[in-house]
């Protein structure tokens, strides 16, 4: 038994995840109350006792990113106040992690920002899931566990390939994301291709060239996001110009899908599947046939057991 009582929280991000969390633990979600005043603050209360409990509090700070993350940092000094035992809050989606770094003069560092805040608000432990970049990490004088859904998108993919997916070869359209794209290549025991790819504004990227041969080949596209499509559609075009079968699947931990991305995806006939996780909710208007969503509550519930008992959480990726 663990010595501190566990208890689970939904946030507004995303209560749906949140409570497949808590089925997943058997534990019920706890009390709580959210509103918005008319001016647009966030007002939130804690309706039953943490005194001395493991509190987690499950809020991705996805769109819309600021009340997202408002209501988080208001969740956390709560029941800092309160006095629970220990402040968890669990970040399916860590928003800003783009801002990891300075790449002109006179640009804020946000990512660093925001651990800081979180910190300075009251949290003990911080719980996420596939950050931008893994250096994000260490911007937090607090402990982090850093989940991966790769574990799950290669099981989805082995069981395609198990089902008659032939000739695969593994895309990482980024170059940042080789080390964490090579665990899939080693499963499927598939080849492994990396685009390299620069931003030369905001929102717009563009793929220089293709390592790795994908002729005649289907691609399966890892990546950790999808916001607006853009760096998906740069990849699809340039494998598709290195000959690769008109047969591509893309899998993303994070289905943010801004402005018209669906419809800019999914209307590429190339384009057979998008797979993503349940990180950040998929809202009705944004469902397409193509897209898959598999959920990450077990991975979320299973850390939190373990955390709560204080066992290996790196033993789960093993």
């Amino acid at each position: 038994m663990a010595e501190h009582e566990l208890k689970i929280f939904a946030g507004p991000g995303n209560p749906v995840l949140a409570r497949s969390v808590a089925n997943w633990l058997k534990t019920p979600l706890g009390a709580m109350h959210y509103e918005q005043f008319p001016d647009g603050e966030n007002y939130v209360r804690f309706d039953e006792s943490v005194r001395g409990a493991d509190v987690y509090f499950v809020q991705p700070t996805c769109p819309p990113v600021d009340t997202n993350l408002v209501v988080l940092l208001e969740a956390i000094d709560a029941l800092s106040r309160a006095s629970a035992w220990r402040i968890t809050p669990v970040i399916p989606y860590y928003g800003y992690a783009r801002q990891e770094k300075k790449d002109r003069p006179r640009e804020p560092i946000t990512a660093k920002l925001i651990a800081d805040i979180i910190t300075a608000a009251g949290a003990n432990r911080v719980m996420c899931l596939d950050l931008h970049a893994d250096a994000i990490q260490g911007f937090f004088n607090i402990p982090v566990d850093h989940l991966t859904a790769v574990n799950l998108f290669t099981d989805y993919f082995k069981q395609k390939m198990l089902d008659g997916l032939e000739n695969v070869v593994v895309v990482s359209p980024d170059e940042g994301r080789v080390k964490k794209v090579r665990k899939v290549v080693q499963v499927l025991k598939a080849p492994l291709a990396v685009g390299y790819k620069h931003h030369p504004a905001h929102d717009v990227t563009e793929v220089t060239h293709l390592a790795g041969d994908v002729r005649g080949k289907n691609p399966v596209i890892v990546e950790d996001m999808i916001t607006t499509g853009g760096s998906i559609i740069q990849a699809v075009d340039a494998l598709l110009e290195h000959g690769a079968n008109p047969w591509i699947h893309i899998a993303a931990t994070h289905g943010i899908f801004a402005r018209d991305a669906v419809e800019r995806l999914c209307s590429r006939p190339e384009i057979a599947e998008i797979v993503i996780t349940d990180s950040v909710p998929l809202p009705p208007e944004k469902r397409h046939p193509k897209i898959k969503v598999v959920s990450v509550a077990s991975l979320f519930g299973e850390a939190i057991h373990r955390a709560n008992n204080d066992l290996s959480i790196t033993s789960l990726f093993d």
